[in-house]
């Protein structure tokens, strides 16, 4: 990753941990906080936001920036994908990943992150960029650190 968005993610970190910690009254307020905030600061995202994990492995959507979203994921896609194997995906084009489901046609790249509670994911943050290869595994750690300010609240 190169520095100035290793810089811009540290900057992220800390807003979202002032605003977030001691000050947010629940675990919606908390996310739509995150997604408002990387959605703004992090120019190469086109969609920031999260879906929950529902009973029945349906992924129900939760705040986020962007266009509209899918509001219900089912039997596939990447976040999907994510929330089963309980491990970030990131995805340099869409086109090539079996079973994608598209909410915005104009998404060429995704990287998804599952937030987990007691072992099993409960919300995954879900992030798309209109360019191709926009994440790469170096977006992993600071999103999973940023993420992990919902834990409280989980």
């Amino acid at each position: 990753m190169d520095e100035k968005r290793a810089a811009r993610y540290a900057r992220v970190y800390n807003q979202l941990r002032s605003l977030i910690e001691g000050r947010s009254p629940n675990l919606l307020a908390a996310m739509a906080t995150i997604a408002a905030v990387l959605h703004a600061k992090m120019p190469h995202h086109s969609w920031t936001g999260f879906y929950f994990v529902a009973p029945d492995g349906e992924l129900h959507v939760g705040p986020y920036q962007g266009p509209v979203a899918c509001q219900t994921l089912k039997g596939k896609g990447v976040c999907l994908a994510a929330a089963r194997s309980g491990e970030p995906i990131v995805v340099p084009d869409v086109g090539e990943f079996p079973g994608h489901i598209p909410c915005d046609p104009r998404t060429r790249s995704e990287i998804v992150i599952p937030i987990m509670k007691e072992g099993k994911p409960v919300v995954v943050l879900d992030i798309d960029s209109t360019e191709l290869a926009a994440f790469s595994e170096e977006d992993v750690a600071p999103l999973v650190r940023i993420s992990s300010l919902l834990a409280p609240y989980l």
